[in-house]
Formats: C-alpha cells, structure tokens, sequence
C-alpha cells in the first residue's frame, strides 16, 4: 500500500466536495441513492470510517512519546474519542438507506459502479 499523503487525503474530500455539488443538482433519487450507498455502509461507510480515523488518532497523540501529559492534552484526547462515539452513532443512517431503496426499488447494494459523479 503506498504512503498516505495529505493530497491523498484532500483528493478524498475533494471527491466528496464533487458528491455534494453533483447531489444539489438534483438528480433521480435512485442515481443519488446509488452514489450515496457506499458512504453509508454499515459497516465500511463514512460514519465508522470516520469513527475509525478519530479513535486511531487520539491514540496516536496519546501513545507518541513526545506528546505532553497535561491536563489540556488529556482533554483533548477525551474529546476525539467523544466524537468518535459521536460518529459511530451515525452508522444507523443504513436504516434510512434501507427505507430509501424500498421506496426506489433501488437495487444499487448488489450493483457497484453505475453511479458517476462529474
């Protein structure tokens, strides 16, 4: 796997940013749907991914030696893993996928790719 980088990174919110813009255009439900189903997995989707990356770095700050142990920095360590939590409540939005596809007849969780997104 190759070094993750910041433009990494930033190509994947830009990705994203580019999901957003192609969603307010207002296209067919089932096409939105189909864009929007990996995002919302329930168990790769953002929320968890995201949970994942918010739990991984108060670690990473907590564990590295350099990391001053204050008061301030606990706390901050606190809050990370507090919207982690916070985060990980959201995975339930697969419920709303769920209903979505049933008023769509959306088949789009078996079928991967047919979205685009400009």
């Amino acid at each position: 796997m190759p070094a993750l980088t910041p433009d990494a990174v930033r190509t994947a919110t830009e990705t994203l940013s580019r999901l957003t813009e192609y969603l307010r255009e207002s296209p067919a439900p089932k096409e939105a749907l189909t864009l929007v189903e990996p995002l919302l997995d329930e168990y790769t989707g953002l929320p968890v991914q995201l949970a994942d990356i918010l739990r991984a770095l108060a670690r990473a700050v907590q564990d590295h030696p350099d990391t001053p142990r204050t008061a301030a920095v606990g706390l901050l360590i606190t809050e990370l893993r507090t919207a982690a939590w916070e985060q990980t409540d959201q995975h339930t939005l697969h419920y709303v996928l769920d209903d979505l596809r049933d008023l769509y007849g959306s088949t789009a969780t078996s079928e991967q790719g047919h979205g685009r997104c400009p």
